[in-house]
């Protein structure tokens, strides 16, 4: 049973930050994950690469990924897997706390 005080990174997504962190030279680099107001359902994701670290972030994935107190409260029990296919690459968020979601991906609401 998943710790819903967490976000589970899957293997995908800790090896392809590594790999980020690789090309650019960069060992400190992160999947920054932070939840802001707005889009379509009235949330959004907003995804970074960043070496920033702040006092109240929280990593994850063994420093793969790395998020802050208040993007917590909705990413509680999140899943973040990166996948490739035809189109393209991303990071993906299966998120158990999203009630409705878009068409883009990242803008979802919480019921």
């Amino acid at each position: 049973m998943q710790n819903e005080d967490t976000i589970t990174i899957h293997e995908s997504a800790v090896k392809r930050v590594n790999a980020l962190r690789a090309s650019q030279n960069n060992p400190g680099l992160r999947l920054r994950i932070t939840v802001e107001g707005g889009g379509c359902s009235g949330f959004q994701y907003r995804l970074e690469l960043s070496d920033r670290f702040e006092e109240n972030d929280r990593t994850f994935g063994g420093g793969a990924v790395v998020t802050d107190e208040m993007s917590m409260t909705f990413l509680k029990g999140a899943t973040v897997t990166f996948e490739e296919g035809l189109i393209g690459a991303e990071f993906r968020i299966d998120n158990p706390n999203a009630v409705a979601g878009c068409g883009c991906g990242t803008s979802f609401s919480i019921g």
